[in-house]
């Protein structure tokens, strides 16, 4: 519980720091009024499971619906799963989860976001899991997930994704009863425009 308290601290200081630039780079470049936009995202991910050293190659997808800016600042509704591709030696995540991501509009191409997403997950033993007297094979669990990364636009449809997740899993077989893994995802993001940019 401390690292996750630690995470969202840090995530909060990213946020207000963010913001503090974003006001600052509005006073230099114009504010336009963006409407709302659909997109949909899809990539590879690296996923450290947190489960003596256990890693999966996985899919993640998902979409996202941008709401209209305030400033340089734009909030999102963000959908994504992650399934793994290849399920490692240890054991296998999968995820679907939702929430909100706060976009900071600092430039026309790079969009830095910070997220925190919730939902459930499921971990696969793969061989079986000793703790205790029991043997995991399956465990089902909420999922939270705080996380980071950014949009580089390459046009005005199509854009690539980097960011990082920490994720708090519970009903895990340690002696915290909870795991943290870490992901890491790169992913191609098409935009569906429902309009053009308005100025205020």
């Amino acid at each position: 519980m401390k690292q996750f308290r630690t995470v969202l601290t840090l995530a909060s200081l990213l946020a207000t720091v963010s913001w503090a630039s974003a006001a600052l780079a509005q006073e230099a470049l114009p504010t336009a009024v963006r409407p709302m936009q659909l997109s949909a995202f899809g990539g590879v991910s690296g996923v450290f499971t947190g489960l003596s050293g256990g890693k999966n190659f996985s899919i993640t997808a998902g979409g996202d619906l941008a709401l209209p800016n305030y400033r340089r600042v734009r909030p999102v509704i963000e959908v994504r799963g992650t399934y793994p591709a290849d399920r490692g030696l240890v054991d296998s995540q999968k995820s679907i989860l939702g929430g909100l991501r706060v976009d900071f509009l600092l430039g026309r191409r790079i969009h830095p976001y910070g997220d925190f997403l919730l939902g459930r997950g499921e971990t696969n033993y793969r061989f079986g899991y000793l703790f205790g007297n029991q043997v995991f094979l399956l465990t089902t669990t909420n999922v939270f997930s705080p996380g980071a990364g950014f949009d580089y636009n390459l046009t005005d449809h199509w854009a690539v994704k980097v960011d990082g997740q920490f994720q708090h899993w519970s009903e895990a077989p340690t002696p915290s009863g909870t795991i943290y893994s870490k992901i890491g995802t790169a992913a191609v993001v098409y935009r569906f425009g429902f309009g053009r940019r308005s100025k205020p």
